[in-house]
């Protein structure tokens, strides 16, 4: 009883720390968003504010650029020198630069050295954010049992798609508790700072966590030819991420980049009524990552990641329709029609994307690929989006985008090898694996 009790806390706690740090990241990237237009005054020329908001959205684009070089840097460190380590490392360079935006003078204090501080702190946030989302989830697979794996990675990603729901429904209560004036004035610091203290939270819950034993013995007993063919195979995993990646970035970024401006200059809808249906959008979206992950785990990878793709595919253009009505009602089904569908498929495609790789080499392949794919399908599916309603005179033109890519995936699924019960150690396809994952016990099992 007591070995049971103590491998559930061992559950919770390698769970907790690995959420937590995805929470902290996350909270961080979707404040800086939420607060483009008060960091606009604050840090850009008040002489023209189209030209300020512009530049702000400039310096959020950095962090973007800078998630590739991130994931190279730390997806090798965390291979060679252990995930913990780097996730250490992470949390605190991600907490750092949140925090000191908080504190960042403006540019009425110092003028041009404002906006220079505030592009350096975006740099070093989408550097820590390259390494930690890799990190996380390359830990978190190899310390699952074998027929848990896509639940657990779907537990994760749970908290890290909630922030984006957490900090819309926070800054509108800052908003409307402060006043307009006193948030502009110096309340709007506040969630920055918090950021950083998540992040203290996160490094404390991660400080005494222990490496995977799956990661501990890939690094004992690979040798010096065992790692060179553990790349030269990675290869092709990076390929099989970039098949199937864009469904779940470019549904993600429509809905979390895009619905919120969409709802608000096309539809017209209330921007508390925008805020509030899109908040509850992506709170199901996240439910939905958990429901995918477990039923990945249960009939394989590729059946929830064909079902997803359909699903979005099939729901892209009726969900544009109803969100356009310029209803709170529509606005919320059109949504929820497109989260679902991405939570079903990223519980699928976020285990498979790590499994692809072998342990010797995880970390930095998934990172350089799918850091690579969120720059170039992430950063412009809003402007594509936005482009396609100005080129068609319809709002309803994004869907056509969103299915074309939901459609390639569905084709681009079927050449990708199923994961659910393939060997950690080995590259996806490398070796067929006829024997089913071993059978965890239940009252272990998280």
């Amino acid at each position: 009883m007591a070995h049971t009790e103590n491998a559930l806390s061992g559950n919770r706690k390698k769970i907790g720390a690995a959420s937590v740090g995805q929470f902290g990241e996350i909270f961080d990237f979707a404040v800086f968003g939420f607060s483009v237009p008060i960091l606009a005054t604050h840090f850009f020329h008040s002489s023209s504010p189209q030209a300020a908001i512009l530049s702000t959205f400039t310096v959020y684009a950095v962090a973007f650029f800078a998630r590739p070089l991130g994931g190279l840097f730390f997806g090798y460190l965390a291979d060679r020198i252990g995930r913990v380590r780097i996730l250490s490392i992470t949390i605190w360079l991600m907490a750092g630069a949140t925090a000191a935006i908080g504190f960042l003078p403006t540019f009425a204090t110092i003028g041009i050295a404002a906006p220079i501080l505030l592009a350096f702190c975006r740099l070093l946030q989408g550097f820590a954010m390259g390494g930690e989302t890799s990190g996380a989830t390359s830990y978190i697979l190899e310390s699952a049992p074998d027929d848990r794996r896509g639940f657990w990675v779907g537990v994760v990603w749970f908290f890290g798609h909630l922030p984006n729901a957490f900090v819309a429904v926070m800054l509108a209560v800052l908003q409307f508790a402060a006043g307009p004036e006193t948030y502009s004035d110096w309340v709007w610091r506040l969630p920055f700072i918090l950021g950083g203290l998540i992040g203290v939270v996160g490094f404390w819950m991660r400080r005494n966590l222990e490496e995977p034993a799956e990661y501990v013995e890939a690094k004992r007993t690979s040798d010096a030819q065992q790692l060179r063919d553990d790349r030269r195979a990675s290869l092709r995993s990076m390929l099989y991420l970039l098949l199937i990646q864009p469904v779940q970035t470019v549904g993600s970024y429509l809905l979390l980049g895009f619905m919120y401006t969409f709802l608000v200059r096309q539809a017209g809808l209330d921007a508390n009524a925008a805020l509030a249906s899109n908040a509850i959008a992506v709170f199901v979206l996240s439910l939905f990552l958990v429901v995918g992950g477990f039923m990945a785990d249960r009939i394989g990878r590729k059946p929830v990641l064909t079902a997803g793709a359909l699903w979005i595919a099939c729901a892209a253009y009726p969900a544009l329709q109803f969100a356009s009505a310029g209803t709170f009602g529509g606005a919320l089904l059109g949504q929820l029609l497109i989260g679902i569908g991405i939570g079903l498929y990223g519980g699928a495609s976020f285990a498979a994307a790590v499994e692809f790789f072998p342990t010797s080499f995880r970390a930095t392949g998934h990172a350089v690929s799918y850091q690579l794919t969120v720059a170039v399908f992430g950063g412009t599916t809003p402007l594509i989006a936005a482009w396609l309603v100005g080129y068609f005179g319809t709002p309803i033109a994004p869907g056509y985008y969103v299915i074309a890519i939901a459609i390639l995936g569905v084709v681009a699924i079927q050449f990708v090898p199923e994961t659910r019960n393939a060997r950690l150690r080995s590259a996806a396809g490398e070796v067929e694996h006829a024997t089913e994952a071993k059978p965890a016990t239940t009252s272990i099992n998280v």
